[in-house]
């Protein structure tokens, strides 16, 4: 099962026609991470309607891919080179929802309670 220790989103696009090995290789070379370290890594085209998200443990690796019928992904600006994000913004993203305005919105709801 797809259960990711963390998921962290690759600001620059990339060509989503490279597979599981070139993502990996992108994971550990470029951003300096374990590329098997259990978390998601989410890639992004350059018009934001599609994305690849490898997750490698210690049995395999995982490749996902979404497309939105309509509308594009909600990326953050340009930065660093990877974002962390929580489990229920990755879901919000899924769905097309500008889940940063939503991420504001629900910590300032937090605080308030």
């Amino acid at each position: 099962m797809l259960r990711p220790s963390s998921w962290w989103l690759a600001i620059e696009p990339v060509d989503l026609r490279c597979g599981i090995d070139r993502l990996l290789v992108l994971v550990q070379a470029v951003f300096g991470r374990d590329a098997f370290d259990g978390a998601a890594y989410v890639f992004r085209n350059r018009s934001g309607t599609r994305i690849k998200l490898v997750l490698g443990d210690a049995t395999g690796v995982w490749l996902c891919v979404r497309r939105l019928q309509e509308g594009h992904f909600r990326w953050p600006r340009p930065g660093e080179p990877l974002c962390e994000v929580d489990a229920q913004q990755f879901e919000w993203l899924c769905k097309g929802v500008d889940w940063q305005r939503l991420s504001v919105s629900t910590k300032g709801l937090a605080h308030a309670l």
